[in-house]
């Protein structure tokens, strides 16, 4: 359905982020049907099978986005669908979260190998560490870091490092560069995860699709800027003639 969006989570933090940029996009467009899912709880680290199982769950022609490794999900998912994926908005995603040989805009192999093996060893303080990399330049990023830490939901282990996994594999240029239908993804200026530069790498790569950046936004500018974000994501959809 064109009036219809879901959108996905990051890893680790649930749906608490997210849950202030909904009620921003619904109170800025009433008739626009936001749903908010999670991601899928498994054991496997396969891409493959997270998409299936989002692919059997999630309705058809509607919008898909998402934040973070939601963000790279919704873009998998966009290029298997085709047609029956209105269009695809990611925010703070990168087409890879680590860094490859020819994509260097990301986190380095190597410190994302350490934050792997933390969250094997202690979860909790991994997950604190986390919350207080994704509130790094906010504005009161030690406020913004706890709140996200307090609203992280509690997981099994095995699912946790399933999604970091996964994380690690997923490379969505393919998917974008296939993908025919309107794009837009929203990047945030002071990110400490997603390096601000993978938005002008992106555009190389993508050439006509929409991009835009959050000035002096975190990470979690979902959280901490949502009814900007709101407004920008709805701006597109306008635009685009969705709304």
């Amino acid at each position: 359905m064109r009036d219809r969006l879901i959108v996905l989570p990051g890893w680790g933090l649930g749906l608490a982020p997210l849950q202030p940029l909904i009620a921003a996009l619904r109170g800025l467009d009433p008739h626009l049907q936001v749903q908010l899912e999670p991601l899928p709880e498994l054991a496997s680290a396969a891409p493959q099978d997270w998409l299936d199982e989002l692919d059997a769950r999630l309705p058809q022609d509607c919008w898909l986005g998402g934040w973070s490794l939601g963000g790279m999900l919704a873009a998998e998912l966009a290029a298997r669908r085709g047609e029956r994926c209105r269009g695809l908005l990611t925010l703070a995603s990168n087409a890879s979260f680590v860094g490859r040989e020819d994509w260097a805009t990301a986190m380095p192999a190597a410190t994302f190998s350490d934050f792997r093996g933390g969250c094997g060893a202690d979860a909790q303080a991994t997950l604190k560490r986390f919350s207080l990399l994704c509130a790094q330049g906010a504005a009161e990023p030690r406020a913004l870091g706890r709140l996200l830490f307090a609203g992280a939901p509690v997981q099994e282990a095995a699912y946790r490092l399933a999604g970091l996994d996964v994380l690690a594999t997923l490379d969505t240029r393919a998917a974008l560069q296939a993908f025919n239908g309107p794009q837009l993804h929203l990047f945030a200026a002071a990110d400490a995860l997603v390096p601000v530069a993978a938005a002008g790498e992106l555009q190389s790569l993508l050439g006509d699709v929409e991009s835009g950046v959050i000035d002096a936004a975190s990470h979690a500018f979902v959280l901490e800027r949502p009814h900007e974000v709101a407004a920008a994501l709805l701006a597109f959809l306008r635009e685009v003639g969705d709304v």
